[in-house]
């Protein structure tokens, strides 16, 4: 049973992480290089035939608010999810090898050339990739339900799929390869479209569907397995939503962002003293603060004074380090 107040208090915190959304896509459509007042912006928006800032707002920066908001979901919601179900509080999507296996995919088309022929295919082998690095964790992990077997089988298959990325790396046939490669891993939403948003939007909207479902399932294995178990859960169909939902979600976000850490990792943290930290009420507050966290990440790489525009992932990295720092110093006794 909720202690008193709980619904009231966790309806408090999902409105602020939300009302923290909606600040935060605003400044996305409204910060970028070309420095349009608003007033402009909202006229094309409302139709008018400034094709310019039509092109800048319909073209470019709503496309990108929409990603950032996606993508950070998707990895905020996947790092409270394998949190609460590896019991781990270093558990993140790159846990399970599938950040890592998303990106395998993506360096796969961009060394043979294949993301050349149409911009769908990019997104569509890291998926793909990911989908294999999967049943590959299914293989090994066979029909133990143990978090500590998953984690062994997740860092197996994150570690062969990092060696064939830095394979890659080794073999391109030129400098401009390997450029075009280890931009794409540093992770960036910039020049994306609304093609992007078609392939990613499926992907992560089913792997959120399939963590959501098990907010139930979370919360009783808090118990242990056995726990979990006496209470009626499915503990073989609670793994494979779980797994799905991060391999298609993941890999679908991964596809159109690059590889972004931290995201994952942090926002449960964030989140978790706001809530009564039972895992099934990390879920929702997660995905909605990094969505935020993530769309305003986005913003800073812009405003930052750079001759090039920063990569996400090393913003993340930076903003990402210090605060989880601060927070597993306050909060390690509580874990």
């Amino acid at each position: 049973m909720p202690p008193p107040g709980g619904r009231h208090k966790r309806a408090l915190v999902t409105l602020g992480l939300l009302f923290a959304c909606v600040v935060a896509a605003l400044l996305s459509v409204l910060v970028g290089p070309a420095g349009l007042p608003p007033g402009r912006l909202l006229a094309a928006a409302a139709g008018g035939d400034d094709w310019i800032a039509r092109t800048i707002l319909f073209e470019l920066r709503l496309p990108r608010a929409v990603l950032a908001l996606a993508v950070g979901a998707m990895l905020g919601a996947a790092g409270a999810a394998l949190q609460g179900y590896l019991r781990n509080p270093l558990a993140e999507p790159s846990v399970l090898g599938a950040s890592n296996a998303a990106a395998l995919g993506a360096v796969v088309a961009l060394y043979f050339g294949l993301a050349a022929l149409h911009p769908a295919v990019l997104p569509l082998c890291a998926i793909l990739a990911t989908l294999i690095a999967l049943a590959l964790l299914f293989l090994l992990a066979g029909r133990s339900e143990s978090p500590l077997t998953l984690i062994l089988a997740g860092i197996a298959v994150g570690t062969m799929a990092g060696a064939g990325i830095s394979l890659a790396l080794n073999m391109a046939a030129n400098p401009f390869a390997a450029m075009e490669i280890m931009t794409w891993l540093l992770g960036s939403l910039e020049d994306r479209s609304t093609t992007h948003i078609w392939i990613a939007l499926p992907c992560i909207a089913t792997g959120l569907a399939l963590l959501l479902w098990d907010g139930r399932a979370l919360d009783a294995l808090t118990l242990g397995e056995d726990g979990a178990l006496a209470l009626g859960i499915d503990l073989g169909r609670a793994r494979l939503r779980l797994l799905l939902g991060v391999a298609i979600g993941v890999g679908g976000a991964v596809a159109v962002s690059g590889a972004i850490g931290f995201v994952g990792l942090i926002v449960p943290h964030l989140v978790r003293p706001l809530t009564d930290r039972s895992p099934s009420a990390l879920l929702v507050p997660s995905a909605i603060a990094g969505a935020a966290l993530l769309t305003l990440a986005d913003v800073l790489v812009r405003v930052i004074p750079s001759t090039n525009e920063l990569k996400l992932g090393v913003v993340t990295a930076f903003v990402g380090v210090p605060v989880f720092l601060v927070y597993l110093m306050r909060e390690r006794r509580l874990w």
